[in-house]
């Protein structure tokens, strides 16, 4: 399968360290640096960094579910009709009506529970049941000043290159595959098995520095091209603005957010 992933993904060999257009004259801090690390947020060896800016807005999500496992535990859940006469004081036309003596005691209790509610602390806690991973959402723009290859196609390839998967597998099941794994396989070990059974690559990890942080890693979630974008008389394009959603690969805590300013490993 090393042979397969070497020839069905992009090579770094042949792309440049640095992908992007020229940004003279801009501050580095408004450009962002998108690059290949593994999932201890390292950066891969002599991997090329795409620079680029986020256009329009830039946006990091971060959803917290936050429930109350304990509403629906007063008498507003269990009688919410009855317990909203009594609060409002709208029973005391019934009780009026019922008559002495039962309707004189159902006007004093009405006369007490006026005002009051059955909502108290304990049954109005919310608990942290998790959260989901963060997203940072952004729009990317490519511009070409001297060479459209460089500027823009290459580094657009890149992206997608990272946002696909590494290597699909042509063919095969889990019960194929381990038919396979018997048959063919001399060396039946745990990891000659595990890669019959799952003989596909993900796509990659990234890490995106901007403004002084780096969120990594991060994989890309989804990513779009306008073909109707401004190319040349070659079709390369000239300049490009990518819609594209990044995720955070796992959901994150207080130290990971303090690990995003940490210099950059």
């Amino acid at each position: 399968m090393t042979q397969e992933l070497e020839t069905m993904t992009v090579s770094a060999a042949r792309l440049h360290n640095n992908m992007g257009p020229l940004w003279d004259g801009i501050n580095p801090n408004l450009v962002a640096a998108i690059y290949e690390v593994n999932h201890k947020r390292e950066r891969l060896e002599n991997g090329p960094v795409v620079h680029c800016l986020f256009v329009d807005d830039a946006n990091l999500e971060a959803q917290f579910n936050w429930q109350s496992p304990f509403d629906g535990t007063g008498p507003e859940a269990r009688a919410p009709s009855l317990a909203a006469m009594l609060q409002s004081g709208a029973i005391q036309p019934l009780a009026e009506a019922i008559g002495e003596p039962v309707g004189e005691a159902v006007k004093e209790v009405s006369e007490t529970a006026r005002g009051r509610t059955g909502i108290t602390k304990l049954n109005s806690t919310q608990v942290f049941s998790g959260m989901p991973p963060i997203r940072l959402q952004a729009t990317i723009m490519l511009r070409a000043w001297r060479d459209p290859q460089t500027e823009v196609e290459d580094p657009m390839d890149m992206l997608m290159d990272w946002a696909l998967p590494k290597y699909l597998a042509p063919e095969g099941t889990l019960l194929t595959a381990a038919l396979e794994w018997w048959r063919e396989n001399d060396d039946k070990d745990v990891n000659s098995l595990v890669e019959a059974a799952m003989p596909s690559a993900a796509p990659s990890l990234l890490a995106i520095r901007y403004k002084g942080r780096t969120y990594a890693p991060m994989v890309i979630e989804s990513i779009g091209l306008p073909l109707n974008s401004p190319s040349d008389k070659f079709g390369r394009f000239v300049q490009i603005q990518i819609p594209i959603t990044f995720a955070t690969l796992t959901a994150w805590d207080g130290a990971d957010w303090y690990d995003a300013k940490a210099p950059t490993r």
